[in-house]
C-alpha cells in the first residue's frame, strides 16, 4: 500500500498512514542534522585552514538527493511506478552516495573534533570490522548482491507493503552506495585503502552485475509491474548507472594519477627557472 492509498483509504489504513508519517518525518530530521552538522563542523574547524567551497557545496547537493529520493512526489510515485522506482533508486544510492563521499566528511569531523574524540575515530578507521566491511571485494558484494535480492525475490513487494521494511531497504540501499564510493574513490582518510588493481577488479565486478541486472530487469520484471513501465525502468537503471559508473571511473583513475605522478622538487625546477646555471654562471 502506497502513502498516497493509505491515506485515501480513511480510518482503514489510518495506522499505516500515521507510520508513513513517522518515517517522512524521521527522514527530515535526519537530512537536518546532516545539514546542519557539517555547517556546524565547519564552523569549529574554521581556524584549521580554508575548506573548499566545492566540497561543501557536493555535500548540501548531496543531502538534496536523498531528501528528493526519500521524500516528496517522486519517492511517492515510487510505490506505483517501477520507473520513478529506479529514479530513487539511482538518487539514494548511486548518485547522492557519491556526492556526500566527495564532500570528504570524516575529515572535516576530524578537524572539527576534539582531540580525544578525533583519536577514538581514528582507531575505530584502522579497526578490522571497518577494515573488512570497507574493502571494495565486500562492498561490491553488499551493493550489487543486495539489488539482486531486492529485484529477484519478494523483497521488492515487501518494501511496498511495509514500512519497515521500506527503511531498511533505503537505508542498506545507501549505506551500500557510500561504502562502495568510498572504497573505490574515497578522499578521507583510509588506513586499509585497497590497491589500485583491486579497486579497478572491484569497479568492473559491480559495473558488471549492476548492468547484467538491469539487462534482466528489461525481461523480467517484478510480478506487478506492467511490460512498458518494467523495460523504460530497466533502461533508466542501465544508461543512469552508466553516467555514474564512467563518473567513478574518471575519480579512480584521476587519484591514481594524482597519487603516482613524479614530484618536481625545487632543486629540480631550478635549472628551468635559470637556464644559465645549466651551463655555469653566465660570465660578466
Amino acid at each position: 500500500m502506497n502513502r498516497q492509498g493509505a491515506s485515501a483509504h480513511g480510518s482503514h489504513h489510518g495506522s499505516e498512514a500515521l507510520t508513513w508519517v513517522v518515517f517522512d518525518s524521521f527522514i527530515i530530521t535526519v537530512l537536518v542534522v546532516m545539514a546542519v552538522g557539517y555547517a556546524v563542523a565547519l564552523r569549529v574547524s574554521r581556524g584549521r585552514g580554508s575548506w573548499p567551497v566545492y566540497r561543501t557545496t557536493l555535500w548540501y547537493l548531496g543531502v538534496a538527493c536523498l531528501g528528493v529520493g526519500l521524500i516528496g512526489p517522486i519517492a511517492s510515485a515510487g510505490h506505483t511506478s517501477f520507473t520513478a522506482h529506479m529514479f530513487v533508486h539511482l538518487l539514494v544510492g548511486m548518485v547522492g552516495p557519491l556526492l556526500l563521499v566527495l564532500a570528504a566528511p570524516v575529515t572535516v569531523a576530524l578537524r572539527a573534533l576534539p582531540l580525544t574524540s578525533a583519536r577514538w575515530l581514528s582507531r575505530t578507521l584502522r579497526s578490522l570490522p571497518v577494515r573488512i566491511i570497507t574493502h571494495p571485494l565486500s562492498a561490491v558484494l553488499l551493493n550489487a548482491g543486495g539489488l539482486w535480492l531486492l529485484y529477484t525475490t519478494d523483497l521488492y513487494h515487501a518494501m511496498h507493503s511495509s514500512v519497515p521494511v521500506h527503511a531498511l531497504v533505503h537505508l542498506h540501499l545507501f549505506l551500500a552506495g557510500y561504502v562502495l564510493t568510498a572504497s573505490l574513490v574515497g578522499v578521507d582518510p583510509a588506513p586499509h585503502r585497497a590497491s589500485m588493481r583491486m579497486r579497478s577488479a572491484a569497479l568492473i565486478l559491480f559495473i558488471a552485475a549492476h548492468q547484467i541486472l538491469a539487462k534482466w530487469l528489461y525481461a523480467h520484471p517484478p510480478d506487478v509491474v506492467g511490460r512498458a513501465d518494467g523495460e523504460l525502468g530497466a533502461q533508466l537503471m542501465y544508461y543512469g548507472g552508466d553516467v555514474v559508473d564512467v563518473s567513478l571511473i574518471v575519480l579512480l583513475f584521476a587519484g591514481w594519477y594524482a597519487a603516482t605522478r613524479p614530484r618536481v622538487t625545487r632543486a629540480a625546477r631550478w635549472p628551468a627557472e635559470h637556464p644559465q646555471d645549466r651551463f655555469g654562471s653566465p660570465r660578466r
